[in-house]
């Protein structure tokens, strides 16, 4: 296997602590001491499906992205789809997963200066089939950044964790950045997780602010995740959703939450909200509502129909009733998509400001 590129995971102490994102904007960063990158997210639990292959959703962000010339299949060599786990504890296939993602690794380092391999949750995840992100950083011979969120007591507390973990594995680890910590609360993370890491042997690499900007979902998404059909021609659903309500209440009590980026839940029947909002909704102005859900399956009539076509604002169909539609965007993990150009560029911005990158290359 390719021994020489430099090379480094970015690991986590639990799911959707930013991985993604700090491996996003580290790629940009790294573009300045490295110019040929590759990515490998070795095993993937979230993919979709390109040319029938199975790919990991942030194998295509970072394709999408960064235009990186590495096949999709090599960077996602492993996708761990429902039935995955059970066949595995049936056959006990490892040398096949371990040979599949060392080739995988060594197409993707073919030409590069530099790979980034993108870990999976925790330091733990994928024991069940022998693949824990520690087994699968030492097969590669990767050293470790490790992600977590914002706090004290329990970010190194998790962290002691996985570190325990990778060195079992005999897995070095060059840091931990802190992510998702709010501004004001900075200098006093900074100092106190610097010392607390410093008792363990970790070194603090960086500390990232909280942006509600990378929290909030994009219409799109919403509408993938409900399953929700566009009552609208096609449209731009890249509006952010700053704010949810549900509309209960009558026609004249609605109106006070037609602001921009709110996001409208309400019962396909109430008409009345719908023809409000279609009053109240200056289609010249740039600043709206992100847009409306109808919920329950309730179709709304022909003539209200008519109405929607010519909303500037999507409007959706979901099945769902109102409750569990708006437990299920409040729940709603967000991922950073290819089209959301804002989000990219604030991350990358914010690795570049909060990471210090010249710490991890002296580190390799």
């Amino acid at each position: 296997m390719n021994t020489t590129t430099p090379r480094v995971f970015i690991a986590a102490t639990r799911q959707n602590d930013g991985k993604t994102t700090t491996s996003l904007g580290l790629i940009a960063a790294l573009q300045a001491h490295f110019p040929g990158i590759g990515y490998i997210k070795p095993v993937g639990q979230r993919f979709v499906e390109i040319e029938e292959q199975k790919i990991d959703e942030d194998t295509v962000l970072m394709d999408a992205v960064y235009r990186l010339n590495c096949p999709l299949v090599d960077m996602s060599p492993i996708a761990v789809e429902p039935a995955f786990t059970r066949k595995y504890l049936q056959t006990a296939n490892n040398a096949e997963l371990v040979t599949r993602i060392q080739e995988a690794f060594n197409r993707v380092a073919w030409e590069k200066d530099f790979v980034l391999c993108e870990g999976s949750g925790h330091a733990g995840v994928g024991s069940v089939f022998d693949l824990s992100n520690a087994q699968v950083a030492r097969l590669l011979g990767c050293k470790v950044i490790i992600v977590t969120q914002g706090g004290i007591g329990r970010p190194i507390d998790e962290v002691c964790l996985n570190q325990a973990l990778f060195e079992k594995e005999g897995v070095e680890i060059i840091g931990v950045i802190v992510n998702k910590v709010t501004e004001d609360k900075i200098p006093e993370i900074t100092k106190y997780v610097r010392s607390g890491l410093k008792r363990k042997g970790l070194e603090l690499l960086g500390v990232l602010p909280h942006e509600k900007l990378l929290s909030n979902p994009t219409v799109e998404l919403i509408r993938d995740e409900l399953r929700a059909e566009l009552l609208n021609p096609p449209m731009p659903l890249n509006a952010l959703v700053n704010d949810v309500v549900v509309g209960a209440m009558g026609a004249q009590n609605a109106v006070q939450f037609f602001k921009p980026g709110v996001l409208l839940i309400t019962p396909g029947d109430r008409e009345d909200i719908v023809l409000a909002a279609c009053t109240c909704i200056d289609s010249q102005a740039q600043d709206r509502m992100a847009g409306i859900v109808l919920t329950g399956g309730l179709r709304p009539s022909s003539s209200v129909l008519k109405v929607i076509q010519n909303m500037p604002i999507p409007v959706l169909l979901a099945q769902a009733d109102s409750y569990k539609v708006a437990s299920k965007v409040h729940n709603l993990t967000v991922k950073t998509r290819p089209n959301d150009a804002a989000k990219i560029s604030l991350i990358r911005d914010l690795v570049a400001r909060h990471v210090n990158v010249k710490k991890i290359i002296q580190s390799l």
